[in-house]
Formats: C-alpha cells, sequence, structure tokens
C-alpha cells in the first residue's frame, strides 16, 4: 500500500490522546532558537492569523500510475497533495519523530496506527551520514466480509537539509509486496506571491519575504514518487488489480488526512520540535 515511512501526523478523529511509542525519545526543549524556527514560526503565526479570517483549502491530491508489464507489472505512483503548512514544519509531521497515530477510523481501526520508529545507533556522524530509522506501522484492510491489519516495516533515511526521505520495505516489511520502495520531498509554496509580489516570481524565501512585505504565506508542496510490485501469489490478475487499487486508494486516503492535520495544526499554531507560546502570545 502508498503509506509514507513517517506519516504518523495524522488527525485523530477520536478525542482520545494517541499513545506514544517506547522507542521514540522526547526532543529537549532549547531556550534560543535558530534564525530559521524563528522563520518557521512566523510562518505559523501567519497562518493562523489568516485561518481566523478565511479557512485555506488545500487541493485534492493528484495521483497519476504507470504499469510497466516489461518488468512483471512493475507499478509506479506519482502523488502530489498541498500542506498549507511551511515546509519544515510539514517535513517534521511527515517525519513524525514522536511516533504518533493520527488517522481516520475504518473499520473499528485506524487506517494507520503507528507501532515504532527505531533509530539506528550512529557510527559515523561525519557530514553526509544518515542513520537509518526503522518504522512500523499497521494498516486496516477490508475484502468483501474479511478484515484485518497487517504490518509495515519499513528502513527510512531522512534528509532534513533537503527536506528529502528515501524509504524501502525491511526484509519482513510488506508480506505481500515483492517490492516497495519509494521518496518524498517537500518543497516550497509561495501562496500569495501573485497578490503581494505583483510581476514578481521569487525563487526563494527570502524574495517572497522581501517582494511581500514578510506577510506572504508559504505552504508546502509534497511530491511522492514509489514503486510496487506485488508477491506471488498476490501478483495474479485480479489479486494484482485489487493490491494497485488498494495502494492507490489508501495512499490518498494517508493524504487527506495529513491534510486535514495541517488544518489541526493551523487552527492551533504549534510545532512538534519547538515551543511557540513566547511567539503567539499565549
Amino acid at each position: 500500500m502508498g503509506i509514507f515511512p513517517g506519516f504518523g501526523g495524522w488527525i485523530s478523529q477520536n478525542t482520545q490522546e494517541p499513545k506514544k511509542s517506547e522507542n521514540v525519545k522526547s526532543k529537549p526543549v532549547r531556550e534560543t532558537k535558530t534564525h530559521h524556527e524563528r522563520d518557521e514560526m512566523e510562518q505559523l503565526k501567519l497562518w493562523r492569523d489568516a485561518n481566523k479570517k478565511k479557512q485555506y483549502q488545500e487541493p485534492s491530491p493528484t495521483v497519476k500510475v504507470r504499469i510497466d508489464h516489461k518488468f512483471d507489472g512493475l507499478s509506479r505512483m506519482e502523488m502530489e497533495f498541498i500542506l498549507g503548512l511551511p515546509p519544515q514544519t510539514a517535513y517534521d509531521v511527515l517525519t513524525n519523530q514522536d511516533n504518533e497515530s493520527f488517522s481516520r477510523v475504518k473499520n473499528g481501526r485506524p487506517l494507520l496506527k503507528a507501532v515504532s520508529r527505531i533509530v539506528t545507533p550512529e557510527k559515523d556522524e561525519g557530514e553526509g551520514h544518515r542513520p537509518i530509522v526503522k518504522v512500523e506501522k499497521e494498516v486496516s484492510w477490508k475484502f468483501l466480509f474479511l478484515r484485518g491489519t497487517f504490518p509495515v516495516r519499513l528502513l527510512v533515511l531522512e534528509e532534513p537539509k533537503k527536506l528529502q526521505v528515501d524509504y524501502l520495505k525491511d526484509e519482513k516489511g510488506i508480506r505481500m509486496m515483492e517490492t516497495f520502495r519509494g521518496s518524498y520531498t517537500v518543497e516550497p509554496v509561495y501562496v500569495d506571491a501573485e497578490r503581494l509580489c505583483k510581476h514578481m516570481k521569487p525563487k526563494s524565501p527570502e524574495e517572497y519575504r522581501k517582494c511581500s512585505g514578510g506577510r506572504g504565506l508559504i505552504a508546502s508542496k509534497v511530491k511522492v514518487d514509489q514503486t510496487f510490485r506485488p508477491a506471488s501469489p498476490w501478483d495474479l490478475p485480479l489479486l494484482s488489480s485489487y493490491i494497485r487499487r488498494f495502494t492507490i486508494e489508501t495512499t490518498k486516503k494517508v493524504a487527506e488526512d495529513l491534510q486535514i492535520r495541517a488544518s489541526d495544526i493551523r487552527v492551533n499554531a504549534r510545532l512538534y520540535w519547538c515551543s511557540v507560546p513566547d511567539l503567539l502570545g499565549k
């Protein structure tokens, strides 16, 4: 199925507080913040203020799927969707370092449940080194009168500086998939550029802040590139069609849940990785 490895930041339709994995350590709150963090918090404040006037509506995710019959039905899915959050905040929600479960409820279970998130010890801390993150999720499914869950275990490489993530299933990753790998990236979207920057098309956040007078909202475009191929006997014609459809539909629902989560963050204007009460006047 189309599960993004770090997608644990789903908004829950329940009122219960989700439990956090014991494998995840809470981030210490720092007294001082970097320039980048202050910019990110200022953007969240702009989003909160704009949300009071008019609720931002993200367009529906777009999905394209190609099937390469020369490679035994290898499917490639490309999806794009917008999150009304600044890029670093969107990336933090996607990678979900606190391993929280937020998802719509399906068949009495969360569509996507966060089970564990384990970061491998860093033996080499040199430049360019990326520790491997072992992520496990639990996906709810239903077929005719049958229903249940199955585990999704992934090996994840996060690259925060590039706002990029690469992932693939581990040896016991997804029982019904022979191949499952992909990546996603987060790019800035200058929401108010046409209105505030006139004929100028900003090429960076700095240019955007300058031409918009610091009043322009920055959203995020998430680009997903994922390939998968069912394993035997799931590669039989009827079963493979069901697996493909299930993958596409579930991935799109996950993206839609992320958009709901983004809406919740805009209302509360909170970050997972830093405290903002001093900036937001709370």
